[in-house]
């Protein structure tokens, strides 16, 4: 296992690729998320392909070091005052009404009526009736329908909330009274339709009568909802936001399905509420079919957990556990699950997740991230992550615009059967100081001054085995650009490295060494840009001549860092294109190259980027094999499109002069309303140096798409060509209307080794409207609409 990082082009991209391998956390999420509803049914893997060039990777997931980022919790709004009321904020013009009607008449000076078009404003609402008596003595107003009360100010939105009656009798500040007839709509989603209804407590109690309750469209030449809850009586708390149903009677296309003695329920507008949440349906080829009953817990605004019992025909008893917790200036959340089944009988299995990340003064931040199971199987099995590596420890970093400080400190534990847990290391540190700054004077150009900590160690003590390493490493470089003449761009740069290691138990090096290697190089570009009408050809030939002496640091330094290296058009003009510090280019060297772009009016461009490195004499850091091995390194020819309808294809290719390919490595993806698609085709040949005893052919997979309104499907695959067989595949359907979300999935996994072995997973979850605040699906909806 590499004990460092991954990918580097140029100084600059060495330690950003570096910082993407090391954060093990997500930016901490300022979003609107709230923490309600439960999450939906996963359909297949969460990792889509890494070739897409239009995927967009979630930043707590797979990171470069093979590890998966433990999830950080969103942070929820606050609860919104949200109420069934008549009143409002108060008008400008204090406790008054403004009432316009046809006719208005004064009997006395106590009663007051109002007929023909009444329309009456009173502290933010709408009343919109035939008739208003108001007497005065009495304090109350007696109302004659048909009635038809709104907030005109939240139209529109999550607390809009309307009332149609046929008559109404309130008291005088129209908070507490009695409506028949009447039909209530709550944030445009729950209908509720009674005989009569009341209202009490200043407000805060609407109790209704002989109702019927549905977030179904119900059309009157069709009033037979897809699923309605008939009840003795529903009481709406406006203050805890919940629903109340006395004798509910479940009903699906006006069939009864199931009756409870009461249900409370959450009305729209909540976005946490303790209760239980939907049930999960899931089947597996190992465990049979199976349920998951979560049921959640709020701990105040700022914490919740979430119990969640699953049990499946084959005995399994599992308790998963999630805990979340918002700071004011963090935040922390907690998987886990413990598990005795049949697969592995008697024997207690589980996993624990836990991830934390917090603000610090002066612009710092601070992650902690914990991450354990029993055995990589129980991962899979009950698909939790398909990492075969996992990462415990601490973080800290400040990124400012021209200075970095980043430090972490962490265990690895690896799942992978091919490794030795004592052979590789465990216990990781690494730390990053850096800053960028432009000389002033004629020096001119840019500077930047990094200095670097790493050190690993082994839990082996025998030779070589169980090798330890630390190491200090300090780099300067400059870089100054200028324009020439007939439009050339020249610049110069140059780059001092130095290293100092220590190295124990291992008999084949020393136990302290020192380096240092300076690299100087010149750079000549020619950009050449032509129109031919609306369309633009860019042409740049680029030459970069690289010098630094020639050494071979493999007889005096391990390479614990640089195995995998890239050769692409992104570091086809670095000075140094191993992945780590541990190795390094030297000698004389010439990177040529040449990019050629059109760009289209009609909104799409092509572009085309050929190149090769030419060496004096072979490199022997790369061991005389591999894309940059030899005096002249395989070619490099790369193609990229991009249209405005969000298609974008990239291909890339490394061959030598008999045109044997190398590497090939095409990207697709198509990203526009109702289609999404992401797919990739890697291959690269054997290389030993590498570690890669065989071919790698692979094409990897995944797409979404509208099949029509309301119905959108996914699909993911990847195929192994070199072994003749498919990894993984998984197909998914989600419906969504006005009232109901249904979500399936179907997953393959075709991989097996030791006792893992091929599973086929089946999900299912179904979610009524009209509960509990929901989250935006993908696609359209299918919304029926009543034809007149």
């Amino acid at each position: 296992m590499s004990a460092a990082r991954t990918g580097k082009a140029g100084r600059l991209g060495k330690t950003a690729l570096l910082l993407s391998v090391l954060l093990p956390l997500p930016a901490f999420a300022q979003d609107d998320s709230p923490y309600y509803p439960p999450p939906p049914v996963q359909l297949g893997s969460s990792h889509g392909p890494a070739l897409a060039p239009t995927e967009t990777p979630s930043s707590d997931k797979r990171v470069g070091d093979g590890t998966d980022a433990s999830s950080l919790p969103s942070v929820a709004r606050a609860p919104r005052n949200h109420s069934i009321t008549f009143g409002g904020p108060t008008n400008t013009q204090g406790d008054a009404a403004t009432v316009l009607a046809d006719n208005v008449a004064l009997s006395g000076e106590k009663t007051l009526t109002a007929s023909g078009g009444v329309v009456v404003w009173y502290k933010g609402t709408r009343l919109i009736a035939s008739q208003v008596i108001y007497d005065s003595q009495n304090g109350t107003v007696t109302i004659a329908g048909p009635i038809h009360l709104t907030e005109p100010g939240k139209t529109g939105t999550d607390d809009e909330t309307i009332v149609i009656a046929d008559s109404a009798q309130l008291d005088r500040n129209m908070k507490d009274g009695i409506l028949r007839g009447a039909r209530l709509v709550l944030a445009r989603e729950m209908q509720l339709a009674a005989r009569e209804i009341r209202r009490t407590g200043e407000g805060r109690f609407t109790t209704m009568d002989r109702v019927v309750a549905s977030s179904c469209q119900i059309c009157a030449a069709n009033p037979t909802p897809l699923w309605e809850i008939r009840a003795r009586a529903i009481t709406h708390d406006a203050e805890k936001h919940t629903l109340h149903f006395d004798q509910p009677q479940f009903r699906a296309f006006g069939i009864p399905v199931g009756a409870l003695p009461s249900l409370t329920a959450p009305d729209p507008t909540v976005e946490r509420m303790s209760g239980f949440l939907r049930p999960l349906i899931r089947t597996t080829s190992q465990l049979g079919f199976g349920m998951k009953f979560p049921y959640f817990v709020t701990l105040g605004d700022h914490a919740d957990v979430t119990v969640t019992p699953y049990v499946s025909v084959s005995r399994t008893r599992t308790l998963e556990l999630r805990y979340r917790q918002a700071f004011t200036n963090g935040a922390m959340e907690i998987n886990g699950g413990i598990t005795r089944d049949d697969i592995d009988p008697g024997t207690t299995r589980g996993y624990l997740f836990g991830a934390a990340q917090f603000s610090l003064p002066r612009g710092y931040r601070l992650g902690v991230q914990v991450q354990t199971a029993t055995d990589r199987n129980y991962l899979l099995d009950y698909d939790i992550t398909d990492a075969d590596r996992l990462w415990s420890g601490v973080t800290l970093d400040r990124i400012q615009r021209d200075k970095l400080v980043y430090a972490r400190i962490g265990n690895y534990e690896s799942l992978r059967s091919d490794e030795i847990d004592s052979f590789t290391p465990s216990l990781v540190a690494d730390a990053i100081w850096m800053r960028r700054w432009r000389p002033g004077g004629w020096i001119g150009g840019e500077a930047g001054l990094e200095w670097s900590l790493h050190g690993h160690r082994r839990s082996s003590k025998a030779d070589a085995f169980g090798r330890d390493m630390a190491r200090s490493s300090v780099n300067f470089d400059w870089r100054r650009s200028e324009i020439l003449p007939y439009g050339f761009v020249g610049a110069l740069q140059t780059e001092i490295d130095a290293d100092l290691y220590h190295i124990s138990q291992d008999s084949r090096y020393d136990n302290w060494f020192a380096r240092i290697d300076p690299i100087l190089a010149g750079e000549l570009r020619w950009p050449l840009m032509r129109s031919a009408g609306a369309v633009t050809h860019i042409l740049e030939p680029v030459l970069q001549v690289v010098w630094s002496p020639k050494r071979d640091w493999s007889r005096d330094v391990p390479n614990e860092d640089s195995y995998l290296i890239e050769f692409d058009e992104g570091n086809l003009f670095s000075l140094d294109r191993f992945p780590g510090w541990d190795q390094r280019e030297s000698g004389l060297r010439v990177n040529a190259g040449m990019t050629w772009t059109r760009i289209d009016p009609a909104g799409w461009s092509i572009a085309l980027t050929g190149g090769r490195v030419f060496r004096t004499d072979p490199d022997p850091a790369f061991y005389g094999s591999g894309p940059l091995g030899g005096k002249q390194s395989d070619w490099l020819l790369a193609a990229h499109y991009s249209s405005n309808d969000g298609l974008a294809i990239a291909n890339r290719a490394l061959f030598d002069d008999s045109f044997s390919i190398s590497r090939n490595e095409l990207r697709l993806g198509w990203l526009k309303p109702g289609l999404q698609l992401s797919a990739g085709y890697l291959w690269m040949n054997a290389d030993p140096n590498e570690d890669r005893l065989r071919d790698v052919s692979e094409l990897t997979a995944t797409a979404g798409w509208q099949v029509r309104d309301g119905w959108w499907a996914t699909t993911e695959t990847r195929y192994d060509f070199t072994a003749d067989r498919a990894q993984k595949a998984a197909f998914g359907l989600e419906y969504r209307n006005e009232c109901v979300t249904m979500e399936m999935g179907l997953e393959r996994r075709f991989t097996s080794s030791g006792d893992l072995k091929p599973e086929t997973t089946f999900d299912l979850g179904i979610r009524l409207g009209g509960f509990g605040k929901q989250k935006e699906g993908r696609g359209t909806v299918a919304r029926r609409a009543c034809l007149r």
